[in-house]
């Protein structure tokens, strides 16, 4: 699963004072859809828990291009175009059902620490193969349904 996806309805909780989805609402799906693709691909919370190991964010960069509201049907989708064992980043992009220009593009950067004491730790061999790097961003657009340029 190179690019994992996620369907979801904007519910009215997201919505802030001006009537669009809350900034805050998008860094709360990247977190949930992380963790989902994750799972999907056989890395639940509690297979972290077991090794003693897990993910941290480093930092988050968003680019808000157009708003959402409640009631709109949204499609995340999340990949890595590398993994690394300095910081892993995850690109994500958020789109509305049936359109092909991106709502929110976002990447954060995630690095793999030790639960115990907080500090770095190298990614084991069975993570890294659980996991395919999407470096090509035409298959991403081709993916989300959006011509390459």
């Amino acid at each position: 699963m190179r690019i994992f996806t996620r369907h979801f309805e904007v519910a009215a909780d997201a919505i802030d004072g001006q009537g669009h989805v809350n900034n805050i609402a998008y860094v709360v799906w990247m977190q949930e859809v992380a963790i989902e693709h994750s799972a999907a691909l056989g890395w639940p919370m509690e297979r972290y828990r077991a090794i003693g190991a897990g993910w941290v964010v480093r930092s988050h960069f968003i680019e808000y291009l157009r708003p959402a509201f409640a009631g709109d049907r949204i499609v995340a989708y999340t990949w890595l175009p590398e993994f690394s064992q300095r910081a892993t980043p995850r690109r994500y992009a958020f789109l509305r059902e049936g359109e092909a220009r991106p709502l929110v593009r976002a990447e954060t950067q995630w690095v793999f620490i030790g639960l115990a004491n907080g500090r770095r730790r190298s990614l084991p061999d069975e993570l890294i193969a659980a996991f395919e790097v999407v470096p090509d961003e035409d298959e991403v657009r081709r993916a989300m349904g959006a011509p390459a340029p």
